[in-house]
């Protein structure tokens, strides 16, 4: 079980501050095109599966958007990696690691 202390919790507040501010002023050409939805297996997953990442945290929250099932892991940079999760449309996983930073998330 995990619990959040008052200076995780106020890591996660700065954190979420910054991500909204960072997230209103993205440019439309960050945009993935749509014939990139499809992936081949191991490759970057498709801009329809979110990721929510909180470095302060250490922690990653992936929700799947894309209409159909998908499985999909964590790619921790010199860290661990999650292990691959299958995720029906509109569910979503979270995924603490330990040390390393964030990497990208891939379908695996």
């Amino acid at each position: 079980m995990i619990v959040l202390t008052r200076k995780r919790l106020a890591a996660l507040a700065a954190t979420t501050a910054l991500v909204g501010g960072a997230v209103a002023m993205a440019p439309a050409a960050a945009a993935v095109p749509a014939a990139s939805a499809v992936m081949a297996s191991g490759g970057t997953a498709p801009a329809c599966i979110h990721r929510n990442v909180f470095e302060v945290l250490q922690y990653v929250k992936i929700s799947n958007h894309c209409g159909k099932t998908m499985q999909v892991k964590v790619v921790i940079n010199y860290g661990p990696d999650s292990s691959c999760y299958r995720m029906k449309n509109k569910s979503s996983f979270g995924y603490y690691w330990a040390y390393g930073r964030y990497g990208k998330t891939v379908v695996c």
